[in-house]
């Protein structure tokens, strides 16, 4: 069973041990969350995870993501755009 543990001295994260051994941090304020194989990794990825929210990180152009998820056009809609950005 996976067990939680705040810690507010580090601007309000609360940390997660999974059942699998990794630990999931998340940013009590927005929600973010993200997972390392300890609280370290966990935070640095965290940090990653919210520099992305908050408008920090690089844009992502749909085209390139539908290429990298190996999706063609007929997966993409007729919209032209992504299934995940309707």
């Amino acid at each position: 069973m996976a067990s939680t543990t705040r810690d507010n001295r580090n601007g309000g994260v609360e940390f997660i041990r999974e059942d699998d051994g990794r630990v999931t941090a998340k940013d009590i304020e927005t929600g973010v969350a993200s997972f390392g194989d300890d609280r370290a990794e966990a935070l640095r990825m965290l940090a990653d995870a919210l520099d992305a929210y908050h408008g920090k990180g690089e844009p992502v152009d749909d085209d390139e993501l539908a290429a990298e998820l190996g999706l063609d056009e007929d997966e993409i809609g007729s919209e032209g755009r992504p299934p995940w950005d309707r």
